[in-house]
């Protein structure tokens, strides 16, 4: 049972870095938040004069619409790893993936246990063809 499982989680780790990697050419960076407070990463490198090329890390989830004049097409939230750390009370113990067509795909805070705060962003990664998106 043992072999079974870490033989699906390299496969699964293998497949998630090899699409991502197809998708946009692995350019990762990392990059200071626009108060410098904290880092993202930005996957892939944005057309210029697109308007994912005028996103930049910390922006809020308000902003990031303004600038993209929309909504995202699909999006979900999930847990990350933080929420399980005892007496954790930042703002990344959930985050919400969302998936802007013809763009790419926009990671943000989803805030504490409790639900507060949170919608900043953390990672932008440049994907037109969408890939990038895994609910």
């Amino acid at each position: 049972m043992r072999k079974s499982l870490g033989f699906g989680a390299a496969l699964a780790l293998a497949f998630g870095v090899a699409g991502t990697t197809a998708a946009n050419d692995g350019q990762t960076r990392e990059v200071k938040s626009q108060d410098g407070s904290f880092t993202g990463e930005i996957v892939g490198t944005p057309e210029d004069g697109s308007k994912f090329a005028q996103l930049q890390i910390g922006m809020s989830m308000q902003d990031v619409q303004e600038i993209l004049d929309r909504a995202p097409d699909r999006f979900h939230t999930y847990e990350s790893g933080k929420r399980w750390i005892p007496f954790y009370f930042g703002n990344d113990a959930t985050r919400l993936q969302a998936l802007f067509r013809g763009e790419g795909c926009l990671i943000f805070t989803g805030g504490n246990v409790w639900g507060g705060a949170g919608g900043d962003l953390i990672q932008i990664e440049v994907d037109p063809s969408g890939a990038c998106y895994q609910p």
